[in-house]
């Protein structure tokens, strides 16, 4: 006899200035987390739903809710900026929130706020960034490498991103951003996520990077760094400290894209 033991999986769709999401209301625990090969198929483009990755909104004993993310590998990933903005929106409409948010992820506790479609989000303090001979290396929740480039248009990011993620970092890798700058508090980026493995219309801890290399090679005096991506713009506004900088904080729309059920 044949048994039928597909379930019906209720999703949400966000993008945050073109990076794409699934997110699941995961607070009854139901979703298999330890089914990576699940994820990375829902994540799909060509045999799922399709995204640069999967959010799960879970309950929290400190905050208002907990996040767990997924690389669109199956993988579970660091820290992920645009990921954390697409969430609290979707908080806000389950009512979870109104305004302000304070919710726990991977690298820490982060505080957020609402005003219509655009969700600021507060990153973790960088206390360190690493100078390479032409890049720079630092943690904005997720490691990232950042190197200026002329004519970013016309650059090759996924056939350098990807030599320079296996490269010179390793099977753990980085995320490799390449930056022009356009004016003294403006850059254009592109990023090649590691876990994606291509590049991406856009990547929140990636901006917040570039904002503070760029600050840190003296590029530009600003302390508000408006950052343009493939996917729109973004900005990111921070202090320094006596050791890197604080009160780090990212700005930008988080929008809803469309919702429906799948089975597994």
């Amino acid at each position: 006899m044949y048994l039928d033991f597909a379930m019906e999986l209720h999703f949400h769709k966000y993008q945050g200035t073109g990076n794409d999401f699934i997110i699941l209301d995961n607070r009854s625990l139901q979703f298999p987390k330890n089914d990576n090969n699940l994820v990375a198929r829902l994540c799909d483009r060509r045999f799922g739903i399709g995204a640069d990755g999967l959010l799960l909104l879970e309950e929290d004993s400190s905050s208002d809710f907990n996040m767990v993310y997924f690389n669109s590998d199956g993988n579970l990933g660091s820290m992920c900026g645009n990921g954390g903005r697409c969430l609290v929106a979707f908080a806000n409409t389950l009512g979870l929130v109104d305004g302000k948010v304070q919710f726990m992820a991977s690298d820490g506790l982060h505080e957020a706020n609402i005003v219509g479609e655009d969700v600021s989000l507060k990153m973790s303090d960088v206390s360190r960034i690493n100078k390479k001979r032409n890049a720079f290396f630092l943690n904005t929740g997720s490691p990232h490498h950042v190197q200026l480039v002329k004519n970013l248009n016309e650059f090759e990011v996924v056939k350098e991103g990807r030599r320079i993620r296996f490269g010179i970092y390793g099977e753990k890798g980085s995320n490799i951003n390449f930056v022009e700058q356009l004016a003294p508090n403006t850059f254009m980026v592109r990023t090649y996520e590691r876990g994606v493995e291509d590049e991406t219309y856009s990547c929140g801890t990636g901006v917040t990077a570039v904002a503070l290399a760029m600050h840190y090679a003296e590029k530009t005096e600003n302390t508000e760094v408006n950052i343009m991506t493939k996917g729109g713009d973004l900005s990111v506004r921070f202090n320094t400290a006596k050791k890197g900088y604080e009160d780090v904080v990212l700005t930008g729309p988080a929008k809803f894209v469309y919702k429906g059920t799948v089975e597994w």
